[in-house]
């Protein structure tokens, strides 16, 4: 596949954008390699999108309702509407780090058994220091090939692919059945196990960069997480026998050290706090089954996705 000659549109769900938004428009109409469309899937809610959405001609805006927003759903939406090449799936936080992202992001696709390229993240200058330790260790300076003979060794990190920003090949991505329509969350790591498992690899780009990064509360984080293995929970044939919970207890382990060895031990207690939700929220998460929907209600951070089942 020569990627000189192929053609890349964008794919971005918007909802509430802040100042950020018109800041990512920019960097990306800014980008050395041409994007042909930018699809924004803009959910309704009676605020309207910045007037940069207005300065250029190779913007198309999707209105959808509240209710049909889907996190695999409305971006296989905007992708079947594309005739690219390659489709490019962000988020409306997350900013290019410079004008070759795209380019970068990219150049794994040349090689046919790779179907999706996803991009280093390093933390925003607002980042807190746990924050920034877990960008470091989920996303290191190193890039990667993931394939099907690395899964004993990685667990499900060999699965691990973020939508924050991806590219994808999108012949294979449709022969592949594209995202699920109706997910809660992790469309992203389903459809790139879905890859592994049909014999293709996933490309983990660290040349290809930008900035993002969260500073969740203890409730934000524990929500997230009862998402992230519900999501898990209903894909068994994916999940069920692979390691999981044993790269969360590496994290805190080196998140601990590096903490010590930046002589601020008092951070401790807001990592075990922090570790202490997202276990919890996990574990619920595995077991959402088991509760009553009210319960179930309390734990999402995503309740239209309950009103749709």
């Amino acid at each position: 596949m020569n990627i000189e000659n192929l053609t890349v549109d964008v794919v971005i769900p918007v909802y509430r954008p802040k100042e950020e938004f018109s800041e990512l428009i920019r960097n990306l109409e800014r980008q050395n390699r041409k994007i042909q469309h930018i699809y924004l899937m803009h959910t309704l809610d009676g605020q309207k999108l910045p007037d940069i959405v207005e300065e250029y001609d190779n913007i198309v805006v999707e209105d959808i309702l509240p209710e049909e927003f889907d996190h695999g759903g409305t971006r296989d939406s905007a992708i079947q509407k594309s005739n690219a090449d390659i489709v490019v799936c962000m988020t409306q936080d997350a900013l290019p780090v410079d004008e070759y992202l795209i380019n970068e992001l990219i150049r794994p696709l040349e090689n046919e058994k790779i179907v999706v390229s996803y991009a280093r993240q390093i933390p925003k200058k607002n980042c807190s220091l746990i924050e920034c330790y877990t960008r470091r260790f989920n996303y290191p300076e190193t890039s990667r090939i993931k394939s099907k003979k690395n899964i004993s060794e990685l667990g499900i990190k060999t699965y691990f692919c973020s939508n924050v920003c991806a590219a994808y090949n999108k012949k294979k991505y449709l022969e592949l059945g594209g995202f699920e329509k109706r997910t809660i969350f992790s469309e992203d790591m389903i459809f790139a196990a879905g890859c592994i498992k049909n014999g293709y690899c996933v490309s983990y780009t660290a040349e290809a960069k930008v900035a993002h990064s969260h500073n969740y509360s203890g409730l934000q984080q524990f929500k997230r997480n009862f998402d992230l293995a519900v999501s898990q929970a209903q894909h068994p044939l994916i999940f069920q026998n692979i390691r999981s919970e044993s790269e969360g207890i590496r994290m805190v382990k080196d998140t601990a050290v590096f903490l010590l060895k930046s002589k601020k031990p008092w951070l401790l207690v807001s990592l075990i706090v922090q570790s202490g939700a997202k276990y919890m929220g996990y574990l619920m998460g595995k077991n959402y089954d088991r509760f009553p929907m009210w319960l179930v209600y309390r734990c999402t951070s995503n309740p239209r996705y309950w009103n749709r089942r």
